[in-house]
């Protein structure tokens, strides 16, 4: 049985509509090749995604003592969080409304066999 290694971000200030197009360019892929991907992304979500992904690399390697050569992406998601709603006044007496969205990033690392 493989372990998981996981890690997880929160309320990234990205939507995740956005974020789903920088998470699909690495799911499957090794860790180092899934970093050099995103390190030249021309992306905001990919600065997000890349520092998580460092992360579960981090964890790997000290909590359960793997090498990172040995890791690849099994499953990464972004789903959405909540949505801040602000509002700007506009002419004649109406608002324009503002939508604030963010997402919630998982990836769960596994180790080849």
């Amino acid at each position: 049985m493989a372990t998981d290694i996981h890690a997880k971000l929160s309320h990234c200030g990205v939507s995740a509509q956005k974020a789903r197009l920088v998470v699909d360019l690495i799911r499957g892929k090794q860790v180092n090749e899934a970093m050099n991907t995103l390190h030249f992304a021309n992306k905001v979500a990919a600065r997000h995604v890349e520092k998580l992904l460092a992360s579960a690399i981090a964890n790997g390697e000290e909590n359960f003592g793997v090498s990172r050569d040995d890791l690849y992406v099994y499953r990464i998601t972004a789903d959405e969080a909540p949505t801040r709603k602000w509002r700007r006044f506009g002419a004649r007496g109406r608002f324009k409304p503002i939508l604030r969205r963010t997402s919630h990033i998982n990836i769960i690392l596994r180790e080849r066999e």
